[in-house]
């Protein structure tokens, strides 16, 4: 609709003192992966999988989390040398990243069941290092450890949720690390809505059909769905 009348000026913003510089270790590791499809554009034998494509490595167990409402999949669940890996990609806005934010929104998720979170600085930049409560066969509470790690890519944004010990010791993580900087995302030109799931499927050479993409997930760390196993 067309505006009428005198348009009013817009009034200047008060100056504001320059922000600090970033420090080394708040900086997202981007120069070293995870990398967006366009600066991978011929990933080799990577590992289709949709919006996530991943290098096989040896030992590698792959597991996909299916939505049992849609049947979309969800997560990518990677078991490594005693240790595993949670895999989801996200849109995002094109001017901001958002793990900022929803390391923020993770942080009072876990502290409020009752966990613990540590906003420290790591591999990947800003990370969260938790203590998850669960629920035991014997009906007891207990604290699992993970170790939550974002990456701001252009429109999309790769959470890694590190499990077992590589959620607290770094020797054992370093397999698992090197796994996720060779990630490549595939975003897609598709208009989506930020935090949106990017979908998932099943390899392309299973030959078996994609899964409807229907209701997704938000960004419950703590929601699992089944599992199947694709690769060992």
């Amino acid at each position: 609709m067309a505006a009428t009348g005198n348009i009013p000026a817009v009034p200047a913003e008060p100056e504001q003192a320059p922000e600090p510089e970033p420090q080394d270790d708040d900086r997202p590791d981007r120069p070293n992966g995870p990398w967006d499809v366009s600066e991978v554009p011929d990933p080799g034998d990577y590992l289709d999988l949709g919006a996530i494509r991943l290098r096989p490595r040896p030992g590698m167990d792959l597991r996909l989390e299916i939505d049992e409402a849609s049947g979309q999949v969800t997560t990518a669940m990677v078991q490594l040398g005693g240790s595993a890996v949670q895999l989801q990609a996200f849109a995002a806005p094109r001017s901001m990243g958002i793990w900022d934010e929803i390391r923020a929104e993770i942080a009072e998720g876990v502290t409020r069941q009752g966990g613990t979170a540590d906003d420290v600085p790591g591999t990947f930049g800003r990370e969260l290092l938790a203590r998850v409560p669960v629920h035991t066969a014997d009906g007891r509470t207990a604290h699992q450890p993970a170790r939550f790690t974002g990456t701001d890519g252009p429109r999309w944004f790769l959470r890694a949720v590190f499990h077992g010990a590589a959620a607290y010791k770094a020797e054992a993580a370093v397999e698992l690390e090197a796994l996720v900087r060779e990630v490549v995302v595939v975003r897609g030109s598709e208009a989506m809505a930020p935090r949106e799931l990017l979908p998932l499927r099943l390899p392309r050479e299973t030959g078996a059909p994609e899964p409807e993409q229907e209701e997704r997930p938000s960004l419950d760390p703590f929601h699992r769905g089944p599992e199947i196993t694709e690769i060992r």
